[in-house]
């Protein structure tokens, strides 16, 4: 989660996994942080990378707030807040008060992804679309071509870091295990502009299902699922067709024995 401020609004960047504020309080963290008193504080925008539960999780902590919209998370919101006519083409921007943030559709991990551009910082918030970690990637095509209109975008200019929406990685390059709470030596959060401009071509070697390009681990998880489901499918198969032999045979062979005389 990002918290960006101007001098007129100030803008979130997703809002986690975690709803309950008494486990997170993701809205009372946010909004003693953003400036002006009580109901004086500037406006707060909530927007999200993509539509995914550990990106919007916390967004009913910030309903009820005076000053506070939130976008939403399902495609037409999407397209319809950012004026995108042409999804996924075309470019929006947040003007925030001598702070201008550019917005721009990255779809390929989700439909609904979109990457944010800080111009006064130099950042770009690549969400899932980039990390250091696993790029769980449900349409590939989509992904290369999201890929390819953010390197001719981040070109020319400046970028400090790329600052993606997980880390999964360990300073070796290693992935965690899925749902792991422990990351000891963990990866920098921060990635650098030529890792974007690597993406293309990193993305364009993605086999479907399961490809690692140096620390790149990309992977469709729906495919996977459906790979393993068959494989599983076809043993379950071979053991039953097994069973049924082994039985008949003991039957064959029970049939064959001589009956005992009474």
């Amino acid at each position: 989660m990002y918290l960006l401020v101007g001098s007129k609004k100030a803008l979130l960047i997703d809002t986690g996994d975690v709803a309950d504020p008494n486990q997170m309080p993701l809205a009372k963290t946010v909004m003693s942080l953003v400036p002006g008193e009580a109901s004086a504080k500037i406006p707060l925008l909530v927007v999200h990378t993509h539509r995914h539960l550990d990106h919007r999780a916390g967004d009913g902590q910030f309903a009820q707030l005076a000053n506070v919209q939130v976008v939403g998370f399902d495609i037409d919101s999407v397209r319809r807040y950012y004026n995108f006519s042409d999804w996924p083409s075309g470019l929006a921007q947040i003007d925030l008060g001598d702070r201008l943030v550019e917005v721009m559709p990255t779809p390929g991990h989700n439909e609904t992804e979109v990457s944010f551009y800080d111009r006064n910082a130099g950042i770009f918030f690549s969400g899932d679309f980039l990390l250091p970690g696993r790029l769980l990637i449900e349409d590939a095509s989509a992904d290369v071509a999201s890929a390819e209109r953010v390197a001719a975008f981040v070109k020319d200019r400046p970028i400090s870091y790329i600052l993606g929406g997980h880390i999964e990685l360990n300073s070796d390059g290693h992935p965690f295990a899925w749902g792991s709470h422990y990351h000891p030596h963990e990866h920098v959060l921060q990635m650098t502009k030529d890792d974007l401009l690597a993406l293309p071509a990193i993305l364009r070697s993605f086999n479907g299902f399961y490809t690692v390009r140096g620390n790149v681990i990309m992977m469709n998880s729906i495919r996977i699922l459906v790979a393993e489901a068959m494989l599983a499918g076809v043993v379950l198969a071979v053991i039953v067709w097994m069973l049924i032999r082994y039985f008949r045979r003991r039957r064959r062979v029970r049939s064959a024995l001589p009956k005992t005389q009474g």
